[in-house]
């Protein structure tokens, strides 16, 4: 089986693309109850957040296992195939893993190096394990990916770059409203989003923050943390009419600030309102930018800036992705080999074994110690002539390039190809 990975990211598609495409737990468990359903897929991963929608796959062969997956996502999400053509990508074996490696990292996110993804990671192969869709190969693999993510957050300053994405939003509003000192702010939504939100516009000097969210707990917890207000979703019409700028950064699904819901808090004549969108997919309807008086910002107003991170960080980044996708590469290259690389050993034991006894008569006359000598001597010989060509096997990490190699290699040697289809 080898690997196979499939999705649409923020890259190369439309939000509202995105957000057709995003699975709720409860669209993901009938997915996996639809993949097994699906000829060519051995195992699957869904992995749904606010910047892509992915599916890995075990496969036994390109071509049947991206049918397969785009099926998967195509028959589930209820999207026509001519929706995805533009912006469909697929990654095969070693690209796949370098990919979710580099996704894992934050490489990949619209907020370069943000932290969310890591759980992301974690909980789609929770859900899938927990559907019995996620086996040996892919539970491997996203391990692997969370190692890497977790190296290069201890390793390298990436996971600054959330900090850089909320410092411009902030600035971007400043502009608009002609300074921020002492106005009413709004935050909707209380994870590490939001809570850098707040952070960046007290430093900016900003007066009343209220703190809104569905989990009345979790505004709670945000707003002792930094002296604000709080309350519940419920409260979002009444705090509009006297709100400066209102920033929404949730994991919802759908919208959160809805546009007659803006439209009826604000009249013509009221103040400026900024509304600040950092969530994807969106959390504010787009209609409410057309409102008079009222801006809209979105993520791909910030994600025209650039990134804040210093070009030595990604790169170092990008180090410990290759490091870690060559050791992935190489151990589960050598895990598959290994009934073929112990028969190779065998065979050299053997080899070894009848070349002593053949030649034991010569030999007699040797002492204890001098025996021993030779019979090392021979096993070390045998071991470096089998070091080179078992390395060689294990790192060779083009797709589906080892196993020929393997089979080459099993041939000549006289040994049984089908050892690869073992164990």
């Amino acid at each position: 089986m080898a690997v196979l990975a499939l999705g649409i990211s923020f890259r190369r598609a439309p939000i509202d693309l995105l957000e057709r495409l995003a699975f709720t737990e409860g669209d993901l468990v009938k997915a996996y109850r639809h993949a097994r359903e699906l000829d060519g897929i051995d195992e699957a991963v869904v992995l749904s957040t606010c910047n892509r929608v992915e599916v890995y796959g075990s496969v036994p062969t390109y071509h049947a296992g991206f049918l397969a997956l785009k099926r998967l996502l195509t028959e589930t999400r209820g999207v026509a195939d001519d929706q995805l053509a533009d912006g469909l990508y697929a990654h095969w074996e070693r690209d796949a893993v370098e990919h979710l490696f580099s996704v894992a990292a934050g490489l990949d996110s619209m907020v370069l190096g943000e932290t969310q993804i890591q759980s992301q990671v974690r909980e789609a192969l929770r859900l899938a394990d927990g559907e019995e869709l996620a086996g040996t190969h892919l539970k491997g693999l996203f391990h692997a990916a969370t190692r890497a993510g977790r190296r290069i957050r201890q390793e390298t300053s990436l996971g600054a770059a959330p900090d850089a994405f909320v410092g411009r939003g902030a600035f971007l509003a400043e502009e608009v409203l002609g300074g921020l000192a002492g106005r009413s702010v709004v935050v909707i939504g209380a994870g590490t989003m939001a809570s850098l939100a707040v952070k960046h516009l007290r430093q900016r000097g900003v007066g009343p923050v209220r703190i809104l969210n569905r989990s009345l707990p979790h505004a709670r917890a945000l707003a002792e943390r930094t002296d604000a207000d709080h309350g519940d979703l419920d409260a979002l019409p009444t705090v509009l009419r006297d709100a400066d700028l209102v920033v929404s950064a949730t994991g919802a699904a759908g919208v959160v600030v809805h546009a007659d819901v803006v439209r009826a808090a604000r009249p013509a004549a009221a103040a400026p309102l900024v509304l600040l969108d950092m969530a994807v997919p969106r959390d504010v309807e787009p209609d409410a930018g057309s409102i008079p008086g009222v801006t809209l910002i979105g993520v791909d107003a910030l994600r025209d800036r650039g990134s804040a991170v210093e070009e030595d960080a990604i790169a170092q980044a990008h180090e410990i992705v290759t490091e870690e996708v060559r050791r992935f590469v190489v151990r589960r290259r050598g895990d598959e080999l290994a009934p073929l690389i112990r028969a190779l050993r065998r065979r050299g034991d053997t080899v070894l074994q009848g070349e002593l006894e053949r030649h034991a008569g010569r030999l007699h006359d040797l002492s204890p110690d001098e025996r021993a000598a030779v019979e090392a001597l021979a096993r070390g010989i045998v071991a470096k002539l089998l070091h080179d060509p078992i390395v060689a096997l294990k790192e060779r990490s083009e797709p589906g390039s080892g196993r020929t190699h393997a089979k080459l290699l099993a041939e000549l040697l006289g040994l049984d190809p089908s050892l690869l289809d073992g164990e």
